[in-house]
């Protein structure tokens, strides 16, 4: 009996692949979307709507996952998984064109979720002018030393740089807006000279309005617009951009005990609200980030990593931060090792598609992404 031959094709180049085996040139990029799948989570549906979009992945040859109860009524809503190549996901969509019950304006959902959009990952380089933050605590404390580093940032390739004047590392206490500002001021007047775009790491309202005040800056805040109820309105009012982070708890006390019932699903819900919030603040402009090491565990940051493709259904681009935090399990180390951890899980991002990486070594990942994107 002949032995067959099997290999799964993983993370290639379908349309390649597709030629590779001598189907026709011409129709191969025709076909891509019948051998790429993905499996789509969606939350709230009604019993009606769920049982027409189980009957409608169905019928054209897909599979959709509902609560049990979904086809006897006795639930009122169901989350409900739909699987399928992409080729049959947009005919569901397109199939909910004609269906009652609101379900026409499922299908822009997800066609927003099967149409790719190619992105090339930005490095955002961090400069803390802190003397208790958790990797280069007081390095940068010193104006010319701040300086000094703004400038081997840029030299290294960093395409924002993220400045702060507050350590968020665990159990650190805050520091007032003037503390803040005074540290900040005259780095951006130095910054100021130089074309590069600037973060301000700050969950304080008071700061972010003084720094817009007199500069396009884009705001990170770590606590996701929840810390000072003002932020939305100001970053709004000055018409700039702004880096939602999750958190769960302050940093004082986010590290004790975490514990998530569903992770993905309660990061993600609770992401879509800020993003809601934000919007309706009137901010066009934003980036969400997960938040590692704010109030998850070592399994809780690697399962965020693994599947951070997932927040791409928020719509926003997103930032990662992994640079040099206490998951990566080497605290006693020294940074060389550090860093190539940080990288060795940043290019899981990078494959995923993440546009923005907060990193302390920026000249590492610059060669690594010159490398990828060739």
């Amino acid at each position: 009996m002949k032995d067959f031959l099997v290999k799964e094709i993983v993370n290639a180049d379908l349309e390649h692949e597709i030629k590779a085996i001598g189907f026709e040139n011409s129709y191969a990029a025709c076909v891509v979307d019948k051998y790429e799948y993905k499996n789509l989570k969606i939350y709230g549906l009604t019993a009606p709507q769920a049982n027409i979009l189980k009957q409608t992945a169905l019928s054209l040859g897909a599979d959709c996952a509902t609560h049990r109860e979904v086809i006897t009524g006795k639930v009122e809503t169901s989350d409900c998984i739909l699987g399928g190549s992409v080729s049959t996901l947009r005919k569901i969509a397109q199939k909910l064109e004609n269906q009652p019950f609101g379900l026409k304006f499922l299908k822009d959902a997800l066609i927003r979720q099967i149409e790719p959009t190619p992105t090339r990952t930005q490095l955002v380089g961090i400069l803390n002018l802190t003397q208790n933050s958790f990797s280069d605590g007081g390095l940068y404390y010193d104006f010319d030393a701040a300086k000094e580093k703004f400038l081997s940032l840029i030299a290294d390739g960093a395409d924002i740089i993220d400045i702060g004047a507050e350590s968020t590392k665990p159990f650190a206490p805050p520091v007032s807006a003037a503390e803040q500002l005074e540290k900040l001021i005259p780095v951006l007047d130095f910054a100021g000279s130089y074309n590069v775009k600037i973060s301000i790491d700050t969950r304080s309202a008071e700061v972010a309005q003084e720094i817009l005040r007199n500069g396009n800056y884009i705001i990170n805040d770590v606590s996701g617009l929840e810390y000072d109820k003002k932020m939305a309105e100001t970053i709004a009012r000055n018409n700039a951009a702004v880096v939602i982070q999750h958190s769960k708890g302050t940093p004082e006390t986010m590290q004790i005990a975490p514990a998530y019932d569903n992770l993905m699903d309660e990061i993600f819900l609770s992401l879509s609200e800020k993003i809601k919030t934000a919007r309706a603040a009137g901010i066009e402009n934003i980036i969400v980030d997960p938040g590692i090491g704010f109030g998850k565990t070592t399994e809780h940051n690697l399962k965020i990593i693994k599947r951070i493709a997932e927040f791409k259904s928020l719509g926003c681009p997103i930032m990662l931060g992994t640079s040099r935090k206490s998951f990566l399990g080497v605290t006693n180390d020294d940074n060389d090792l550090k860093d190539s951890l940080t990288l060795a899980f940043n290019a899981l991002a990078i494959q995923a598609g993440v546009q923005f990486l907060r990193v302390h070594n920026v000249k590492l990942h610059k060669a690594f992404l010159n490398s990828y994107f060739i």
